[in-house]
């Protein structure tokens, strides 16, 4: 990708409401995206906002008294360029996996579209190292970065009307966890018993944008 614009825009979407967006600044998406979880993380230590919800390259802000609007409109663009992508603090979580079986119904496909065992696919998925780009789709749904360009697999041309919940699964150039059964139209080539959402926890969102991840094997059946 290629910088267009140094500045982000910035502008007011009701008199509660902010919305930040950097896509056009990004010469490398990941390190815009850690910058956007740097100033999330600046904004929600204020107590000035209701809710602070990162996107890709973009900042949705809402905030509990519009009388702090004016202010929050050019604080937000002097913090971005004080901050750094390393200003950001993450956790980093490891989800033990069983591939293939009953629990990846679909790992077969993708070995076979890309002329690799199942034992290859499994190993290359879990080898990498996951950045959680937002969430979305689904409440505790990660969209992931990270995925081997060798596993880009195309989605299900019909999706499926029920994917069992904790269905680990790639779709085109990402790889996620189904937080709960829904439908769905990705590759399902795994399982984790990872608890993704939980109404009930002070923090129903287990994993968090900005957060890093790991698949462990724990098995892999054919």
């Amino acid at each position: 990708m290629t910088t267009t614009n140094s500045t982000p825009k910035i502008m007011a979407l009701t008199t509660h409401s902010i919305f930040f967006d950097a896509y056009e600044t990004a010469s490398d998406t990941l390190t815009t995206q850690k910058k956007i979880w740097a100033l999330a993380q600046y904004c929600q230590s204020s107590d000035d906002f209701v809710d602070v919800v990162p996107a890709n390259n973009n900042l949705t802000l809402y905030l509990k008294e519009p009388a702090q609007l004016a202010g929050w409109l050019p604080r937000l663009l002097e913090q971005w360029h004080e901050l750094k992508a390393t200003d950001f603090n993450s956790r980093h979580h490891k989800l033990a996996t069983r591939y293939g079986g009953e629990y990846g119904p679909d790992i077969a496909y993708v070995a076979k579209h890309h002329n690799l065992s199942v034992d290859d696919v499994a190993q290359m998925h879990s080898s990498a190292k996951y950045h959680v780009l937002f969430l979305g789709f689904k409440p505790g749904f990660a969209y992931l970065d990270g995925l081997n360009p060798q596993l880009y697999t195309p989605r299900h041309a019909e999706p499926r009307l029920s994917v069992p919940k904790g269905s680990v699964a790639i779709g085109g150039d990402q790889t996620g966890i189904y937080p709960e059964s829904s439908p769905g139209g990705w590759q399902i080539i795994g399982h984790t018993d990872f608890r993704l959402f939980d109404i009930n926890a002070a923090s129903p969102c287990a994993i968090e944008p900005g957060d890093t991840l790991e698949f462990v094997i724990q098995e892999v059946l054919k």
